[in-house]
């Protein structure tokens, strides 16, 4: 695997080679995998020893419909099914968000899931990346992100919470006044395929909430609660109207049989994977507290069942990715291909206390090139170019070459590249100021201009407090890293409107907003929750957040 794991990672369309790819290459045997986020714990060994016995029977025949296998799940959960739609994994149905309900712009903080930057952009929408700050550790300031969604015009809001790769959490009750303020959007969407993992509040979930809204969407995952992302599930949850308007466009037979045996066994194990929850909790804790403790790590706190580090200084993520790989049978998750991370940074999936001893003994001896910490230092490398494995935003990305909007226009003319005169069509959003600037984010969000007051829903907003983070072992702070010049994007003055007229075209970010170029690599610097209701046997099976 030594001479080809460069090759493997290179050659996939997605962060990582797949396990499978990865056994093939070896000796028939995967690594230890702190890269995929699943649960560990579920299914149990009963359930998969089920699966094994009746594997004949589930590939054979064909699954029963989709309206099937939902209902079954909405009876579970006691929601009600005209508000629910199961896709084909999570992606699927961030495919059908885009293509059905965003008309021509959305907001995402970054970093995040890169399917909610690099869907928009390949169907030709605009996305305004609101950059998150490390000096903060990451956490998401809703009042700016609203001033940012107000400035740009955005019709369209995006929250991952927990947000992957950080683990960020938002209470519940700053979501809902966030989704108060942003009522006037075309949509809102929380996505929340990482909840059930979290524990820093009883009932975190929005689901009910977005029930009763008319642009609210609440994306969940099944495959990583589960620990199952091979089955390829997970659902929405939306107004009757909403949800009726992704579920028509869904193929009759999206969901495979595993995923239906799946949902009819879980009625029957909610006991088992409450355990498991409680189990990812309390493994991402220790795990937290083992990782701090390597010199020069920084470990920011998180709510999903990964955890986000910074490597010391030095030390370059694709150097550490592959060491792990070659010499210690260690799959890591380098994130140099996030936009709003870099290389220095590493996601790694919480997992049971031996795999964590055998993860930290790897650090050590190719960190400091030693068991004994300390004794030396990172390995220093020249680092990695970008590449998101999605071409659409690699093209973005090496076109512009940080000069967004401007650069690409220029270029557009030069080659005669018609349409770009062309009026801007209907739905456009609220206007930007007539010249607004592109500047490369600073340690600080810098405040937007905005082209008019904002409205009194956004008052709620903007008395908003940052949600306190999760106590943490305190990481052993590590000097700021220096940012190689070819990473940081020039400052582009954006021109006017007069002199940019057209609908933005294809795949191009903001007008006089951040690219993507500029925003990767930037990591500078309530009430009393109301009980989801209806769950069943709630004794026994977790409620609508995932709690015990």
């Amino acid at each position: 695997m030594a001479d080809n794991v460069t090759s493997l990672f290179r050659s996939t369309a997605a962060h990582s080679p797949s396990m499978a790819a990865l056994t093939r290459e070896s000796d028939g045997a995967g690594p230890v995998d702190f890269c995929i986020p699943c649960n560990p714990y579920f299914p149990t060994p009963a359930m998969f020893e089920d699966m094994a016995v009746r594997l004949r029977e589930i590939i054979t025949y064909y699954p029963s419909s989709a309206d099937t296998i939902t209902a079954e799940l909405c009876s579970l959960l006691r929601l009600p099914p005209q508000c629910v739609a199961m896709g084909n994994g999570s992606t699927e149905l961030i495919t059908w968000i885009d293509h059905l309900l965003v008309r021509e712009s959305l907001a995402v903080p970054v970093p995040t899931f890169g399917r909610w930057t690099d869907q928009p952009m390949e169907t030709g929408k605009r996305v305004d990346m609101f950059p998150l700050q490390e000096s903060s550790g990451f956490a998401l300031d809703l009042a700016q992100y609203a001033e940012f969604i107000r400035a740009r015009g955005t019709r369209v809001a995006v929250i991952c919470n927990p947000n992957n790769p950080d683990g960020g959490f938002l209470h519940r009750h700053a979501v809902v006044q966030f989704m108060d303020a942003m009522a006037d959007l075309d949509l809102v969407v929380i996505d929340e395929s990482f909840l059930e993992f979290a524990d820093a509040e009883n009932e975190p979930s929005v689901v009910q909430e977005a029930m009763l809204r008319p642009n609210v969407v609440v994306l969940r995952s099944l495959g990583k609660n589960f620990g199952l992302h091979g089955i390829r599930f997970g659902y929405l949850v939306a107004n009757p109207a909403l949800a009726g308007k992704v579920r028509s466009m869904l193929p009759k037979w999206n969901l495979n049989s595993f995923a239906e045996h799946v949902v009819f066994m879980l009625k029957e194990h909610g006991a088992e994977y409450a355990q498991s929850l409680h189990q990812v909790r309390r493994d991402r804790m220790d795990m937290s507290g083992q990782l701090s403790a390597l010199p020069g790590l920084t470990v920011y706190p998180s709510q999903g069942n990964f955890l986000f580090v910074r490597l010391p200084v030095g030390a370059e993520g694709t150097v550490v990715r592959d060491r792990m790989l070659t010499e210690h049978r260690i799959l890591v998750r380098e994130c140099g291909n996030k936009i709003g991370s870099s290389s220095r940074f590493l996601r790694l999936v919480v997992r049971p206390q031996v795999d964590v001893r055998r993860l930290v003994t790897g650090l050590e001896q190719v960190l400091y090139g030693t068991s004994r910490r300390g004794a030396a230092g990172p390995e220093q490398a020249t680092g990695t170019g970008y590449s998101s494995g999605t071409p659409a935003v690699d093209r973005l990305v090496s076109r512009t070459n940080g000069a967004g909007m401007p650069g690409l226009a220029a270029q557009a003319a030069g080659a005669g590249v018609p349409g770009l005169a062309a009026a801007p069509g209907a739905g456009a959003g609220m206007p930007l100021p007539a010249a607004a600037s592109a500047a490369v984010p600073q340690p600080v969000p810098q405040q937007l201009p905005q082209p008019e007051p904002l409205p009194q829903s956004l008052a709620p907003v903007a008395a908003m407090a940052p949600a306190a983070p999760m106590a943490a072992p305190v990481p052993m702070a590590a000097p700021a890293p220096m940012v190689p010049a070819a990473t940081v994007a020039p400052v582009v003055q954006a021109p006017s409107a007069a002199a940019m007229p057209g609908p933005t075209p294809p795949g191009v970010p903001a007008r006089g907003g951040l690219t993507a170029a500029q925003v990767r690599g930037t990591t500078e610097p309530g009430p009393a929750p109301v009980p989801a209701a209806g769950w069943p046997h709630s004794q026994s099976w977790p409620n609508a957040a995932g709690m015990g």
